[in-house]
């Protein structure tokens, strides 16, 4: 007979270990391919030294000379906060009573609850991972007709925060009941206070994401709680260019390896940079091989990269990246939130539902942001 105990042993020791392996590896290719650790992480932070330049105690001299003067290799140090991710499940009492006597009903309704939170997951994780930090999903353009200047990071049940030119919170908890991707416009559950330049963020995220690859190029100053302004590696290479061709690619990855020894094995694309690169080819009558990456994604290629669609990439910019130097630094894999008795199953208060949230403490870092590039206004 199925029980609140035995939905939460299910959950624990069944659902658990798949459930994280579906997040960390089923929700975006690029995250499938970043390496996950619990290294560099002190209490709340991650506090990792990232070297730049090379060993300067090389040198050449006379048989009888004087030897060449140590100069150790350059370190500073990166400063993060462990950003705190969450996921909710929720089962309703009369769907585990409903289920009592089927143990495979009850097993339908976890892996549809759990379907559907992977969804969830495999949208926020993925804007999350190409944003910046700040959570900011799109700018009103025009309020009158509902237009925004971006819905690549929408979708319709998002709960949003709305804050106006002056970053002041003007409107919370609106829901995005649609998204119109063809015509740039969206319908919100209300629009009071909202105008022309007010900014949306998902629900009480504002400065409080995972500093994401739009971070690297981001105009911001500080990095890791460094001044870019100070350290130069810290800037990560742009790129301008209307057309797109295997040249205007090589030369890219020719520049970031010569800057930074980069070896660039990942390629994000934008669709409409996609096209381009497709169009390209195509007028020249080649094949583009395809490659299928960890977690089984196939995916176009560029002389043996991957190169990837993903809608999260800012229109019209091809990323390049090695993955070698982006990390996932974490203080532990996902894990349910439990109560001091080792409850994962709660009673939503004032209503016939039980949740059970998982969390994870993480943060992306790059110890070679001068080694990544990526290429802007593709058409």
């Amino acid at each position: 007979m199925v029980t609140i105990n035995s939905a939460e042993n299910a959950l624990k020791t069944v659902y658990l270990g798949a459930v994280t392996e579906l997040l960390n590896t089923k929700v975006n290719p690029l995250l499938a391919k970043i390496e996950q650790t619990a290294s560099d992480v002190w209490g709340k932070e991650i506090r990792k030294a990232a070297k730049y330049g090379v060993n300067g105690g090389i040198g050449a001299g006379d048989e009888d000379g004087t030897l060449p003067a140590a100069s150790p290799t350059t370190y500073v140090q990166f400063v993060s906060t462990l950003k705190n991710l969450y996921g909710q499940i929720e089962i309703s009492d009369k769907a585990i009573r409903a289920s009592a006597d089927g143990r495979g009903s009850f097993t339908d309704l976890l892996n549809s609850e759990l379907e559907d939170l992977l969804t969830a997951s495999r949208f926020n994780l993925g804007r999350m991972l190409y944003g910046d930090g700040t959570g900011k999903l799109c700018k009103i353009t025009d309020a009158s007709n509902k237009k925004v200047d971006s819905t690549r990071n929408l979708a319709a049940g998002l709960v949003v925060d709305v804050y106006n030119a002056s970053g002041a919170l003007v409107a919370g908890g609106i829901k995005v009941l649609d998204v119109n991707y063809s015509v740039g416009s969206i319908e919100l559950s209300s629009w009071n206070n909202v105008v022309a330049n007010c900014t949306l963020y998902v629900q009480g995220s504002k400065d409080k994401e995972i500093t994401g690859i739009g971070s690297l190029f981001s105009s911001s100053d500080t990095l890791y709680g460094l001044k870019r302004s100070d350290y130069s590696f810290l800037n990560s290479v742009s790129e301008a260019s209307e057309s797109i061709d295997e040249i205007v690619m090589q030369k890219l990855i020719d520049k970031l390896e010569m800057v930074s020894g980069s070896n660039i094995d990942y390629i994000a694309c934008s669709a409409q940079a996609k096209y381009a690169y497709q169009e390209y080819m195509a007028s020249f009558k080649r094949n583009i091989d395809i490659m299928e990456l960890n977690g089984g994604y196939k995916t176009l290629t560029f002389n043996g990269i991957p190169l990837v669609y993903d809608r999260f990439v800012p229109e019209g910019e091809m990323i390049f990246l090695d993955t070698s130097a982006i990390k996932m630094h974490q203080l532990c894999d996902w894990r349910y939130l439990e109560t001091e008795n080792g409850k994962i199953l709660r009673q939503t208060q004032g209503k016939p539902t039980y949740t059970a949230t998982l969390v994870k403490y993480c943060d992306l870092i790059c110890d070679r942001p001068n080694g990544q590039g990526r290429i802007t206004g593709i058409v």
